[in-house]
């Protein structure tokens, strides 16, 4: 049931939206209502728990529990990435980070030996050439401001270059005092109301960036004192102001009388920070879901995700069809009665905010080619219906989750569903392929000692928090420790930096030479993979060069159907041979990777992989996607 419009223009735009045709305004026989106005709010980290209406306890949001109450509230809204910048290039542009390749936080991670894989070449802003949501509403005659974060592009890259009529960042961290939060909340919220107040008779766009809750942590002393008995007491506080700022926002409009003719959008870029970063103790935490920011569990992806437009949206209404940012850019053009244009990787959440309709069944993509500061290593993603497959880019391996049954990701059932997991990395090989999406190449300087000291031996994702952050916070200490040693040489330049490795290679299948009579390459759309291994004679081979010298681990990404398990399978490196049984993985296109062995005393220069099979029991030997060598130690 819709509250009753409260003027004869909310009433016409809420039809319109009904109608699902905001484009056919101006052929309309009514008179053209004005525009509404889109305020749109982004924090800055944080989390899908992170609200009272969201059900956290520990930390009360009094004016975004209003705000939902009076609008929609979004179970299950995602971020186009698991970190800030892509995300917000999403919705700018309506394109997926993976097309944009703008797929890291600016200016990104640098590499280390640490890391198996190193940093593809992404785009470091977002670039002119894009058009934003800004340059479109201002050809509909919106007037627009970017007041707080971009985290775009600087000079000559600032939102004035990309459509904005006015620019004002404020300062990221400030000194709490009586007028003033530790984000420059208060400063940013000032900024805004009086871009409204000198605009209310004109439509308008204002994107409101706030700084907070990202670390730096700040608040006032005596915010944080009341909330003594919260998971993180200053964290608590933050959240507090920042619940204040969009309060004083709201109250604003109101009092113009503009609350009909505004849409307001509350939402996040990622997920909160569940681990230790530059803090005493753990921000926050991400419960019931996994992980936190950086990572592409749900901890790290979902984000809370408020809209309030009276006379248009149902009060207290929910939405539980999974959303992501990249829809904010054809949803605002709806809004503001434009067409969307092509390519747009988002969908219109138009008919749902005026109708409660419910999206059409799709599914969701992530690709993430990095690691991150929080943890996580490259990987990628996608959601259809309950399944959500992860991918993981250092071994091939994938994770697979039915989240009506596992919101939390705490069991992987890929080797149950070996069709299911085939399906779906599939789908999302055959969308990489069709978005261009950036591969990460393997690391010539790869360390595996250090590799297995922070990725392998311990794993940020899996820890789930106590009682409070404090008591959390010894967990991560170790790790961390090590995270912050691995790039000493760029973040700390004080300290030594860590010794490179003898580095890694990763051959794929499409960079095989083939020798047989049914074994080939098969690529596209969805394979990427050496199949149809039916003679025993048929073998494949990689000549390469090695930079460095050194022992190499040997790893095989293979699969192999139910019933034709059992075939032993020779490695030879130059001379060196080391063998594998070929086990069962349920599916063919279900690959799994496999340590065959460790190959010692490797000189640099060119080479010769042969790989050949030795017996086959079964109608086929396997499917072979790749194979890696990386310094040994690592297993």
């Amino acid at each position: 049931m819709f509250r009753p419009a409260r003027s004869s223009a909310a009433t016409i735009w809420r039809a319109i939206f009904a109608a699902g045709l905001p484009f056919l305004l101006p052929a309309l026989a009514v008179a053209e209502p004005t525009r509404p106005n889109i305020v749109f709010v982004i924090a800055d980290d944080l989390g899908i728990a992170d609200l009272s209406c969201y059900g956290r306890r520990d930390q009360p949001t009094v004016n975004l529990d209003r705000l939902a109450a009076e609008g929609m509230r979004f179970t299950t809204a995602y971020a186009a990435q698991s970190v800030c910048s892509p995300t917000r290039a999403a919705i700018m542009t309506g394109k997926t980070p993976a097309r944009l390749h703008l797929t890291t936080f600016l200016l990104g991670r640098p590499d280390a030996p640490s890391q198996l894989l190193q940093a593809p070449a992404f785009e470091r802003q977002l670039p002119l050439a894009e058009k934003t949501i800004a340059e479109y509403l201002r050809e509909a005659g919106y007037v627009s401001a970017c007041i707080g974060k971009w985290h775009l592009g600087e000079q000559g890259l600032s939102p004035v270059d990309q459509g904005f009529d006015l620019y004002q960042p404020g300062t990221a961290n400030t000194q709490p005092s009586a007028t003033e939060g530790g984000k420059g909340e208060y400063d940013l919220t000032a900024k805004a109301e009086a871009f409204i107040e000198a605009n209310r008779d004109r439509p308008f766009f204002l994107y409101l960036g706030h700084n907070s809750p990202h670390i730096p942590l700040a608040a006032r002393p005596e915010a944080i004192a009341r909330h003594r008995d919260a998971f993180h007491p200053l964290y608590a506080a933050m959240i507090e102001t920042l619940d204040d700022s969009v309060g004083r926002l709201i109250q604003k409009i109101d009092g113009l009388g503009l609350a009909e003719r505004t849409c307001v959008v509350f939402t996040s870029d990622n997920g909160g920070v569940h681990v230790l970063e530059g803090a005493a103790a753990p921000p926050t935490h991400n419960a019931p879901y996994r992980a936190g920011k950086g990572f592409l569990y749900e901890g790290g992806l979902r984000v809370p995700l408020i809209v309030r437009w009276p006379g248009v949206v149902a009060p207290a209404s929910l939405a539980e069809s999974p959303v992501i940012s990249t829809d904010w850019f054809p949803t605002l053009l709806a809004i503001a009665g434009l067409a969307t244009p092509e390519p747009c990787d988002g969908a219109s959440l138009h008919a749902l905010l005026a109708a409660g309709q419910p999206l059409a069944p799709r599914r969701l993509y992530w690709h993430q080619p990095h690691y991150m500061n929080q943890g996580s290593r490259p990987c990628g993603a996608i959601r259809e219906g309950d399944w959500k497959l992860i991918e993981r880019y250092e071994d091939g391996g994938c994770e697979l989750f039915n989240l009506a049954r596992d919101v939390g990701e705490s069991s992987d059932v890929s080797a149950e569903f070996p069709a299911r997991v085939a399906e779906l990395r599939g789908l999302l090989e055959a969308w990489r392929r069709e978005t261009h999406a950036q591969t990460a190449p393997a690391n010539a300087d790869f360390n595996s000692v250090a590799w297995r000291r922070i990725y392998r031996d311990f794993d940020p994702s899996a820890v789930r928090p106590l009682a409070t952050a404090a008591a959390t916070a010894p967990q991560f200490a170790a790790w961390r420790k090590a995270m912050d040693e691995a790039i000493a040489s760029s973040f700390r330049p004080s300290a030594a930096p860590l010794p490179a490795g003898p580095g890694a290679l990763v051959l794929p299948a499409d960079t095989a030479i083939v020798h047989g009579k049914t074994l080939r390459y098969e690529s596209a759309p969805a394979k990427d993979t050496l199949g149809f291994w039916t003679v025993a004679a048929d073998f494949v081979e990689w000549d390469f060069e090695l930079p460095k010298a050194g022992d190499f681990d040997v790893e095989a990404l293979y699969g192999c159907g139910t019933g034709s398990g059992g075939a032993e399978v020779e490695f030879a490196l130059d001379d060196a041979v080391l063998t594998m049984k070929v086990a069962e993985t349920g599916h063919f296109q279900r690959f799994v990777p496999q340590h065959v062995g460790t190959v010692r005393k490797v000189s640099a220069g060119r080479h010769t992989l042969r790989v050949r099979a030795r017996a086959k029991p079964a109608a086929a030997v396997m499917d072979l996607r790749r194979v890696t060598l990386r310094a040994a130690g690592a297993e």
